[in-house]
Protein backbone atom coordinates (compact mmCIF):
# COMPACT_ATOMS: atom_id res chain seq x y z
CA UNK A 1 0.00 0.00 0.00
CA UNK A 2 1.60 3.28 -1.12
CA UNK A 3 1.75 6.46 0.92
CA UNK A 4 -0.87 7.98 -1.37
CA UNK A 5 -3.27 5.05 -1.13
CA UNK A 6 -6.47 5.36 0.84
CA UNK A 7 -7.72 2.58 3.07
CA UNK A 8 -11.47 2.16 3.36
CA UNK A 9 -12.63 0.17 6.40
CA UNK A 10 -16.29 -0.75 6.09
CA UNK A 11 -18.72 -2.93 7.98
CA UNK A 12 -18.93 -2.04 11.67
CA UNK A 13 -16.40 0.33 13.24
CA UNK A 14 -16.45 0.15 17.06
CA UNK A 15 -15.37 3.66 17.98
CA UNK A 16 -16.73 2.89 21.46
CA UNK A 17 -18.84 0.14 22.98
CA UNK A 18 -22.00 1.94 21.89
CA UNK A 19 -20.58 4.18 19.15
CA UNK A 20 -20.74 1.99 16.06
CA UNK A 21 -20.20 3.47 12.60
CA UNK A 22 -20.43 1.98 9.13
CA UNK A 23 -17.05 3.01 7.80
CA UNK A 24 -13.87 4.99 8.22
CA UNK A 25 -11.17 6.18 5.87
CA UNK A 26 -7.42 6.22 6.35
CA UNK A 27 -5.66 9.07 4.60
CA UNK A 28 -1.98 9.75 5.17
CA UNK A 29 -1.94 7.21 7.95
CA UNK A 30 -4.71 8.94 9.94
CA UNK A 31 -8.37 8.27 10.55
CA UNK A 32 -11.13 10.24 8.89
CA UNK A 33 -14.88 9.76 8.91
CA UNK A 34 -15.32 11.83 5.75
CA UNK A 35 -14.86 10.26 2.35
CA UNK A 36 -11.76 11.82 0.75
CA UNK A 37 -12.32 13.65 -2.50
CA UNK A 38 -10.45 12.63 -5.64
CA UNK A 39 -9.05 9.41 -4.16
CA UNK A 40 -8.20 6.84 -6.86
CA UNK A 41 -6.00 4.23 -5.15
CA UNK A 42 -8.44 2.81 -2.62
CA UNK A 43 -8.05 -0.48 -0.75
CA UNK A 44 -11.09 -1.81 1.10
CA UNK A 45 -11.11 -3.94 4.22
CA UNK A 46 -14.39 -5.31 5.58
CA UNK A 47 -15.34 -6.56 9.01
CA UNK A 48 -15.63 -5.45 12.63
CA UNK A 49 -12.96 -2.86 13.46
CA UNK A 50 -11.53 -2.15 16.91
CA UNK A 51 -8.76 0.15 18.13
CA UNK A 52 -5.44 -1.68 18.20
CA UNK A 53 -5.39 -3.88 21.28
CA UNK A 54 -3.46 -2.91 24.41
CA UNK A 55 -1.24 -5.23 26.43
CA UNK A 56 -0.69 -3.20 29.59
CA UNK A 57 1.82 -5.64 31.11
CA UNK A 58 4.32 -6.91 28.59
CA UNK A 59 8.11 -7.17 28.43
CA UNK A 60 9.82 -6.63 25.07
CA UNK A 61 13.56 -7.26 25.23
CA UNK A 62 13.36 -9.78 28.06
CA UNK A 63 13.22 -13.55 28.44
CA UNK A 64 13.48 -15.94 31.36
CA UNK A 65 17.21 -15.26 31.71
CA UNK A 66 17.36 -11.47 31.25
CA UNK A 67 17.94 -9.08 28.34
CA UNK A 68 17.80 -10.44 24.78
CA UNK A 69 19.38 -9.30 21.47
CA UNK A 70 17.51 -6.89 19.23
CA UNK A 71 16.53 -9.59 16.74
CA UNK A 72 14.74 -11.48 19.53
CA UNK A 73 13.04 -8.28 20.70
CA UNK A 74 11.87 -7.75 17.13
CA UNK A 75 10.33 -11.23 16.99
CA UNK A 76 8.58 -10.60 20.30
CA UNK A 77 7.10 -7.33 19.05
CA UNK A 78 6.03 -8.90 15.74
CA UNK A 79 4.31 -11.75 17.58
CA UNK A 80 2.34 -9.23 19.63
CA UNK A 81 1.47 -7.28 16.48
CA UNK A 82 0.15 -10.37 14.71
CA UNK A 83 -2.11 -10.99 17.72
CA UNK A 84 -3.56 -7.47 17.30
CA UNK A 85 -1.58 -5.80 20.10
CA UNK A 86 -0.57 -2.40 18.76
CA UNK A 87 0.06 -0.59 22.05
CA UNK A 88 2.24 -2.05 24.81
CA UNK A 89 2.92 -0.77 28.28
CA UNK A 90 6.31 -2.38 28.84
CA UNK A 91 6.25 -3.15 32.56
CA UNK A 92 10.00 -3.38 33.04
CA UNK A 93 12.86 -4.40 30.77
CA UNK A 94 16.66 -4.23 31.07
CA UNK A 95 17.00 -3.88 27.28
CA UNK A 96 17.14 -0.60 25.37
CA UNK A 97 14.26 -0.92 22.91
CA UNK A 98 14.11 2.71 21.80
CA UNK A 99 15.02 1.63 18.26
CA UNK A 100 11.50 0.18 18.00
CA UNK A 101 10.12 3.74 18.03
CA UNK A 102 11.66 4.24 14.58
CA UNK A 103 9.90 1.20 13.12
CA UNK A 104 6.48 2.01 11.69
CA UNK A 105 5.73 -1.71 11.42
CA UNK A 106 6.09 -2.50 15.14
CA UNK A 107 3.72 -1.81 18.05
CA UNK A 108 4.01 1.43 19.95
CA UNK A 109 5.59 1.02 23.40
CA UNK A 110 5.12 2.97 26.63
CA UNK A 111 8.12 2.04 28.79
CA UNK A 112 8.41 1.80 32.56
CA UNK A 113 12.22 1.61 32.47
CA UNK A 114 13.91 -1.24 34.30
CA UNK A 115 12.41 -3.05 37.31
CA UNK A 116 13.55 -1.77 40.70
CA UNK A 117 13.85 -4.55 43.28
CA UNK A 118 15.28 -5.23 46.70
CA UNK A 119 18.70 -6.89 46.76
CA UNK A 120 18.43 -10.62 45.93
CA UNK A 121 14.64 -10.36 45.97
CA UNK A 122 13.79 -10.82 42.30
CA UNK A 123 14.64 -12.76 39.15
CA UNK A 124 18.35 -12.59 38.36
CA UNK A 125 19.41 -10.18 35.57
CA UNK A 126 16.05 -8.40 35.47
CA UNK A 127 16.18 -5.49 37.88
CA UNK A 128 18.21 -2.82 39.59
CA UNK A 129 18.69 -4.53 42.96
CA UNK A 130 19.03 -1.92 45.70
CA UNK A 131 18.26 -1.12 49.33
CA UNK A 132 15.54 1.26 50.59
CA UNK A 133 17.90 4.21 51.12
CA UNK A 134 18.58 4.25 47.35
CA UNK A 135 14.98 3.86 46.22
CA UNK A 136 14.24 7.54 45.56
CA UNK A 137 17.40 7.90 43.46
CA UNK A 138 16.63 4.89 41.29
CA UNK A 139 12.98 5.79 40.87
CA UNK A 140 14.01 9.25 39.67
CA UNK A 141 16.48 7.69 37.24
CA UNK A 142 13.89 5.34 35.73
CA UNK A 143 11.23 8.07 35.67
CA UNK A 144 13.54 10.10 33.45
CA UNK A 145 14.37 7.12 31.23
CA UNK A 146 10.84 5.77 30.87
CA UNK A 147 7.71 7.00 29.13
CA UNK A 148 5.75 8.14 32.15
CA UNK A 149 5.86 4.96 34.25
CA UNK A 150 8.15 3.38 36.85
CA UNK A 151 8.01 -0.29 37.93
CA UNK A 152 8.75 -1.47 41.48
CA UNK A 153 8.93 -5.03 42.72
CA UNK A 154 6.59 -4.72 45.70
CA UNK A 155 6.96 -8.22 47.10
CA UNK A 156 8.93 -11.42 46.53
CA UNK A 157 9.95 -14.50 48.41
CA UNK A 158 11.98 -13.87 51.56
CA UNK A 159 14.27 -16.84 51.93
CA UNK A 160 14.58 -16.31 55.68
CA UNK A 161 10.85 -16.69 56.27
CA UNK A 162 10.20 -19.01 53.34
CA UNK A 163 7.25 -16.99 52.06
CA UNK A 164 6.28 -13.89 50.11
CA UNK A 165 6.81 -10.61 51.95
CA UNK A 166 6.88 -6.88 51.23
CA UNK A 167 10.13 -5.45 49.85
CA UNK A 168 9.93 -1.77 50.85
CA UNK A 169 9.24 0.09 54.10
CA UNK A 170 6.21 2.32 53.73
CA UNK A 171 8.21 5.52 54.25
CA UNK A 172 10.70 4.64 51.50
CA UNK A 173 7.91 3.75 49.08
CA UNK A 174 6.05 6.99 49.82
CA UNK A 175 9.13 9.13 49.22
CA UNK A 176 9.93 7.33 45.97
CA UNK A 177 6.38 7.53 44.64
CA UNK A 178 6.23 11.23 45.48
CA UNK A 179 9.47 11.77 43.54
CA UNK A 180 8.12 9.90 40.52
CA UNK A 181 4.96 12.02 40.59
CA UNK A 182 7.06 15.17 40.85
CA UNK A 183 8.83 14.08 37.66
CA UNK A 184 5.53 13.40 35.89
CA UNK A 185 5.63 9.60 36.07
CA UNK A 186 3.13 7.10 37.43
CA UNK A 187 4.24 4.13 39.52
CA UNK A 188 3.20 0.51 39.38
CA UNK A 189 4.37 -2.51 41.36
CA UNK A 190 4.58 -6.26 41.06
CA UNK A 191 2.60 -7.68 44.01
CA UNK A 192 1.51 -11.28 44.50
CA UNK A 193 0.81 -11.30 48.24
CA UNK A 194 -1.35 -9.38 50.69
CA UNK A 195 1.00 -7.54 53.00
CA UNK A 196 2.49 -4.90 50.69
CA UNK A 197 -0.78 -3.61 49.25
CA UNK A 198 -2.08 -1.24 51.92
CA UNK A 199 1.28 0.49 52.36
CA UNK A 200 1.75 0.97 48.61
CA UNK A 201 -1.75 2.32 48.03
CA UNK A 202 -1.56 4.68 51.00
CA UNK A 203 1.87 5.76 49.73
CA UNK A 204 0.18 6.94 46.52
CA UNK A 205 0.86 4.18 44.00
CA UNK A 206 -1.08 4.36 40.72
CA UNK A 207 -1.36 0.71 39.74
CA UNK A 208 -0.61 -2.80 40.96
CA UNK A 209 0.35 -5.72 38.74
CA UNK A 210 -1.13 -9.19 39.41
CA UNK A 211 -2.82 -8.08 42.67
CA UNK A 212 -3.62 -11.67 43.65
CA UNK A 213 -3.37 -10.69 47.31
CA UNK A 214 -6.37 -8.34 47.30
CA UNK A 215 -8.78 -8.95 50.19
CA UNK A 216 -12.07 -7.63 51.57
CA UNK A 217 -10.02 -5.06 53.50
CA UNK A 218 -7.85 -3.76 50.67
CA UNK A 219 -10.28 -3.84 47.72
CA UNK A 220 -12.28 -0.83 49.03
CA UNK A 221 -9.00 1.05 49.52
CA UNK A 222 -8.04 0.47 45.89
CA UNK A 223 -11.50 1.54 44.75
CA UNK A 224 -11.55 4.73 46.81
CA UNK A 225 -8.09 5.75 45.63
CA UNK A 226 -8.70 4.79 41.98
CA UNK A 227 -5.72 2.44 41.93
CA UNK A 228 -5.86 0.20 38.86
CA UNK A 229 -4.96 -3.47 38.67
CA UNK A 230 -3.59 -5.53 35.78
CA UNK A 231 -4.35 -9.14 36.85
CA UNK A 232 -2.27 -11.04 34.23
CA UNK A 233 -4.43 -14.13 34.70
CA UNK A 234 -2.63 -16.05 31.94
CA UNK A 235 0.46 -15.72 34.11
CA UNK A 236 -1.32 -16.55 37.39
CA UNK A 237 -2.30 -19.84 35.71
CA UNK A 238 1.34 -20.91 36.14
CA UNK A 239 1.22 -20.66 39.97
CA UNK A 240 0.51 -24.37 40.60
CA UNK A 241 3.53 -25.34 38.50
CA UNK A 242 5.72 -22.82 40.32
CA UNK A 243 4.42 -24.05 43.67
CA UNK A 244 5.22 -27.65 42.80
CA UNK A 245 8.78 -26.66 41.93
CA UNK A 246 9.34 -24.98 45.31
CA UNK A 247 7.44 -27.43 47.50
CA UNK A 248 10.45 -29.10 49.09
CA UNK A 249 12.49 -25.99 49.85
CA UNK A 250 9.74 -23.44 50.54
CA UNK A 251 6.53 -25.24 51.60
CA UNK A 252 4.93 -22.08 53.08
CA UNK A 253 5.51 -20.18 49.85
CA UNK A 254 4.14 -23.06 47.78
CA UNK A 255 0.97 -23.26 49.83
CA UNK A 256 0.54 -19.48 49.60
CA UNK A 257 0.93 -19.50 45.81
CA UNK A 258 -1.66 -22.26 45.48
CA UNK A 259 -4.12 -20.34 47.65
CA UNK A 260 -3.65 -17.16 45.60
CA UNK A 261 -4.23 -19.18 42.42
CA UNK A 262 -7.37 -20.88 43.74
CA UNK A 263 -9.11 -17.62 44.53
CA UNK A 264 -7.83 -15.67 41.49
CA UNK A 265 -11.17 -15.35 39.69
CA UNK A 266 -13.04 -14.38 42.86
CA UNK A 267 -10.37 -11.74 43.56
CA UNK A 268 -10.65 -10.14 40.13
CA UNK A 269 -14.44 -10.18 40.13
CA UNK A 270 -14.62 -8.68 43.63
CA UNK A 271 -12.24 -5.90 42.58
CA UNK A 272 -14.27 -5.16 39.44
CA UNK A 273 -17.56 -5.19 41.36
CA UNK A 274 -16.10 -2.69 43.86
CA UNK A 275 -15.17 -0.27 41.06
CA UNK A 276 -11.43 -0.97 40.84
CA UNK A 277 -10.20 -0.22 37.28
CA UNK A 278 -9.07 -3.47 35.62
CA UNK A 279 -6.89 -3.65 32.50
CA UNK A 280 -5.54 -6.38 30.26
CA UNK A 281 -1.92 -7.49 30.57
CA UNK A 282 -0.27 -10.82 29.75
CA UNK A 283 3.17 -10.60 31.44
CA UNK A 284 4.67 -11.87 28.19
CA UNK A 285 8.42 -11.81 27.83
CA UNK A 286 9.59 -13.42 31.06
CA UNK A 287 8.74 -17.11 30.94
CA UNK A 288 5.50 -16.52 29.00
CA UNK A 289 5.14 -16.37 25.23
CA UNK A 290 4.08 -13.20 23.46
CA UNK A 291 0.80 -12.85 21.61
CA UNK A 292 -1.52 -13.95 24.45
CA UNK A 293 -3.74 -10.87 24.62
CA UNK A 294 -6.90 -12.65 23.39
CA UNK A 295 -6.43 -15.33 26.03
CA UNK A 296 -6.16 -12.72 28.78
CA UNK A 297 -9.40 -11.03 27.70
CA UNK A 298 -11.11 -14.43 27.76
CA UNK A 299 -9.74 -15.03 31.28
CA UNK A 300 -11.26 -11.77 32.51
CA UNK A 301 -14.62 -12.94 31.16
CA UNK A 302 -14.15 -16.29 32.91
CA UNK A 303 -13.53 -14.33 36.12
CA UNK A 304 -16.96 -12.75 35.73
CA UNK A 305 -16.21 -9.41 34.09
CA UNK A 306 -18.88 -8.62 31.46
CA UNK A 307 -17.55 -9.20 27.91
CA UNK A 308 -17.87 -5.57 26.81
CA UNK A 309 -15.98 -4.41 29.91
CA UNK A 310 -13.26 -7.02 29.34
CA UNK A 311 -13.03 -5.79 25.76
CA UNK A 312 -12.75 -2.19 26.94
CA UNK A 313 -9.88 -3.26 29.22
CA UNK A 314 -7.79 -3.90 26.09
CA UNK A 315 -9.28 -1.22 23.79
CA UNK A 316 -11.19 1.97 24.59
CA UNK A 317 -10.70 2.03 28.34
CA UNK A 318 -7.08 0.92 28.25
CA UNK A 319 -6.12 3.53 25.67
CA UNK A 320 -7.85 6.26 27.64
CA UNK A 321 -6.02 5.17 30.82
CA UNK A 322 -2.67 5.30 29.02
CA UNK A 323 -3.43 8.62 27.35
CA UNK A 324 -3.46 7.27 23.79
CA UNK A 325 -6.19 7.76 21.18
CA UNK A 326 -8.54 5.13 19.85
CA UNK A 327 -10.46 5.43 16.58
CA UNK A 328 -10.73 9.20 16.86
CA UNK A 329 -10.89 11.64 13.97
CA UNK A 330 -7.32 12.50 12.98
CA UNK A 331 -5.72 9.83 15.19
CA UNK A 332 -3.05 7.46 13.86
CA UNK A 333 -4.84 4.56 12.17
CA UNK A 334 -3.96 1.71 14.52
CA UNK A 335 -6.78 -0.81 14.29
CA UNK A 336 -7.65 -4.47 14.00
CA UNK A 337 -10.44 -5.95 11.87
CA UNK A 338 -12.29 -9.14 12.82
CA UNK A 339 -14.77 -11.51 11.19
CA UNK A 340 -17.46 -11.09 13.85
CA UNK A 341 -18.60 -8.86 16.68
CA UNK A 342 -16.12 -9.15 19.58
CA UNK A 343 -18.71 -7.70 21.96
CA UNK A 344 -20.82 -10.81 21.44
CA UNK A 345 -17.91 -13.24 21.80
CA UNK A 346 -14.46 -12.07 22.89
CA UNK A 347 -12.95 -15.28 21.45
CA UNK A 348 -13.15 -13.48 18.11
CA UNK A 349 -10.01 -11.59 19.21
CA UNK A 350 -7.90 -14.71 18.70
CA UNK A 351 -8.27 -14.47 14.90
CA UNK A 352 -7.63 -10.98 13.48
CA UNK A 353 -8.63 -10.66 9.84
CA UNK A 354 -6.46 -7.59 9.24
CA UNK A 355 -4.01 -5.57 11.36
CA UNK A 356 -3.50 -1.92 10.44
CA UNK A 357 -0.65 0.07 11.99
CA UNK A 358 -0.13 3.76 11.19
CA UNK A 359 -2.52 3.32 8.28
CA UNK A 360 -0.69 0.39 6.70
CA UNK A 361 -2.04 -3.14 6.50
CA UNK A 362 0.73 -5.13 8.21
CA UNK A 363 -1.05 -8.36 9.01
Amino acid sequence: MSDRAVLHVKGRVLVGPDDVRDELWVVGGRISYERPTGARDIRTVEGWALPGLVDAHCHVGLDAHGPVPDDVSEKQALTDREAGTLLIRDAGSPSDTRWIDDRADLPKIIRAGRHIARTRRYIRNYAHEIEPEDLVEYVAQEARRGDGWVKLVGDWIDRETGDLSACWPREAAAAAIAEAHRLGARVTAHCFAEDSLRDLVEAGIDCVEHATGLTEETIPLFASRGVAIVPTLVNIATFPQLAAGGETKFPRWSAHMRALHERRYDTVRAAYDAGVPVYVGTDAGGSLAHGLVAGEVAELVTAGIPPVEALSATTWGARRWLGRPGLDEGAPADLVVYEGDPRADVRVLAAPRRVVLDGRVVG
